[in-house]
């Protein structure tokens, strides 16, 4: 089934919880918010097992890049040693000429002519080191973008492929923080802390061998801050964990609080709700801030360990160089390069700790990206044979959500090819559920819905698109061409000039070519955001628009006509008949002249058919339908 109109969107009190564990060492309870009272959760988030599998699938997709970055970092991490070592050498040249303790002493002439290539050695290996750090930084980047890239295809491909009422019940929120909110978290991690972290961890791995080759009594004095650091580590990691999963959903429920707000302003400001939706929005928001303000006073912890760390290091490694040096075991250089390449450490230990703080809010996001690509798809349904002709057929549909009551007992309904049937009742009566069953867009629990023949679920995509389309009132205008978004909805096979008389025609159906053609550049012209401003009239009339474009033997209007005012309700209604012209056609009337002038009228209540006729029969039976078209006509 193709959608003519664009998505549906709710705004669900939806949210996920997770409490971490308290001790006497944690940062003070943690803050408490609407995230946590819902206790439903919004789209899945992936284990950290299966995210980081994601990442790394995405990355084996092109090994000699990922390869390359790896050689060029650690080609740059082992480089960095030259600078250390060449100091060292510096060190013991300088110590010959001034008659200090060192190695293999020798005269003047030979400790200046050691300069030079000393120096040389210095300089050069600098400048190598920089050139293979940036080199390395930007490969690193530039394979995690892929991989980024390649997950969030992934994600919006699965998003488009959701069932409609997994996107309604979930709402857009905290699916536009997830693409939104979460990508830029990876990916700012992705360009500066992945390359860093790579770097460091190679830096750290080969410092530390060369610390042991100068001497193993002054590798064992720089491991003696290990513990400290281990320590700090295990402290931090498993209450930080948690407090980011919580942060990124906590301002995943804040994006959904904000654009229910901003999408029903009129609504609110019409039920003067303000105040309350700007508690909620507030309430959110708190408890995202509140949330990062624990996270910024665990890391101060943390960070304080760490330099405790550094201090027991740093006294380890020069009280035993200095034992070694009085012992003739060491040269002063040798104990330089040995202390040179502790201080070393400092850096990339302190970005591998400390980015613990970002790979952690990292990891989280890319749980929640990785948690959408990795939804299960839909079991694909034994493929039905294509529909024999146009008619339409209910048998005796139950329809629950979410395993609630039924909204729909029992429906029986058939239409004829070509037949235009409208269903009308009170809100909430089922018709819009109705609609959605004989679209294909929700299955039934009990029953079945049949297009000439064949089960409407069973169908295979294309098929269905080709079969059914379903315009709303909830009309989506895409940015771009206003040609483009009529577009959208064309067939296979149909491009270029014939594609663009094919819209024309299109739009000349519906009654929108003559206010296009007013438009800056025509069909070129662009909408959406960004672009020209369509009233709700114009933008229904391109929803309708596709619906001719994709020329399908059935179609469903659920209230499409609804969102025009008084002054375009008509226009709309000739619009829509135009669209449906020779189509079956089911239509659930938001006014009851459409009834009027359909075929046959079915009145809904209580998720039940209550009457079924002629609209003339209806009225002379002095039903349900009668008392409904007497309160609507004024008769």
């Amino acid at each position: 089934m193709r959608r003519a109109d664009g998505t549906r969107q709710s705004d669900p009190d939806a949210r996920q919880s997770q409490s971490p564990g308290q001790s006497p060492d944690d940062p003070g309870p943690l803050p408490e918010g609407p995230d946590e009272e819902a206790g439903r959760a919004l789209l899945p988030v992936a284990s950290r097992r299966r995210a980081w599998a994601a990442v790394r699938g995405e990355l084996a997709r092109t090994p000699w890049r990922t390869a390359a970055a790896l050689g060029l970092s650690a080609v740059a991490a082992a480089l960095g040693l030259v600078a250390p070592w060449a100091l060292g050498l510096l060190v013991d040249v300088v110590a010959r000429e001034r008659g200090l303790p060192a190695a293999g002493a020798g005269g003047s002439a030979e400790g200046a002519a050691a300069l030079v290539p000393v120096l040389a050695l210095l300089v050069g290996g600098a400048l190598a080191a920089g050139v293979a750090s940036g080199l390395a930084a930007a490969a690193v980047a530039r394979a995690g973008a892929r991989a980024l890239a390649g997950l969030r295809t992934a994600v919006v491909d699965r998003v488009l492929r959701l069932p409609t009422s997994v996107l309604e019940r979930t709402g857009t929120g905290d699916l536009l923080a997830r693409v939104g909110d979460d990508v830029a978290v990876v990916t700012r991690a992705i360009a500066e802390v992945v390359p860093q972290v790579l770097a460091s961890a190679l830096t750290v791995v080969l410092t530390a061998a060369a610390l042991t080759a100068v001497d193993w009594r002054v590798g064992v004095g720089g491991v003696i801050c290990l513990p400290v650091y281990v320590g700090a580590l295990r402290w931090y990691l498993p209450r930080s964990g948690p407090l980011y999963a919580l942060q990124r959903t906590a301002q995943g429920a804040r994006s959904q609080a904000l654009l229910g707000a901003l999408q029903g302003a009129r609504t609110v400001r019409a039920l003067r709700a303000e105040e309350a939706r700007a508690a909620d929005v507030e309430a959110r928001s708190a408890r995202a801030r509140d949330l990062a303000i624990t996270v910024l006073r665990l890391f101060t912890r943390f960070a304080s360990a760490m330099n405790l760390a550094e201090a027991v290091g740093v006294v380890a490694v020069l009280g035993t160089g200095f034992w070694l040096v009085r012992g003739g075991t060491l040269t002063v250089g040798e104990v330089t390069t040995a202390v040179l390449l502790f201080l070393q450490l400092f850096g990339p230990l302190g970005v591998l700790l400390t980015s613990f703080d970002d790979v952690q809010s990292a990891g989280a996001s890319l749980a929640r990206l990785a948690g959408v690509a990795q939804m299960p798809a839909a079991a694909a349904p034994v493929a039905a044979p294509a529909p024999a002709d146009a008619s339409v057929r209910v048998d005796g549909v139950v329809h629950r959500y979410d395993g609630g009551p039924p909204v729909l007992h029992g429906v029986d309904l058939a239409l004829a090819p070509g037949e235009h049937v409208a269903v009308v009742g009170a809100s909430g009566a089922g018709k819009s559920t109705l609609a959605a069953l004989v679209a294909g867009e929700l299955a039934p629990a009990v029953g079945r819905v049949l297009l000439g023949g064949s089960e409407v679920g069973a169908l295979d995509p294309e098929q269905r698109r080709r079969s059914v389309v379903l315009v709303s009132q909830e009309v989506h205008v895409f940015s771009g061409r206003l040609l483009d978004d009529v577009a959208m909805a064309a067939p296979p096979g149909l491009e270029g000039a014939a594609l663009e008389r094919a819209v024309t025609a299109a739009l000349e159906a519906v009654g929108a070519a003559a206010w296009v053609r007013t438009l800056p550049d025509g069909a070129a012209t662009r909408v959406g955001e960004g672009g020209v401003a369509l009233t709700p009239e114009q933008a229904q009339q391109l929803a309708l628009a596709r619906l001719v474009l994709a020329d399908p033997a059935v179609a469903v209007l659920d209230e499409a006509t609804a969102e025009a005012g008084s002054t375009g309700a008509a226009a709309l209604e000739r619009a829509a008949r135009a669209a449906t012209a020779g189509r079956t056609t089911l239509v659930v009337a938001h006014r009851l002249t459409q009834a009027r002038l359909a075929d046959r009228v079915v009145v809904m209540a209580g998720g039940r058919v209550v009457e079924v006729g002629a609209h003339d029969d209806l009225v002379a039976a002095a039903g349900p339908y009668a008392d409904l078209w007497r309160a609507w006509s004024g008769g």
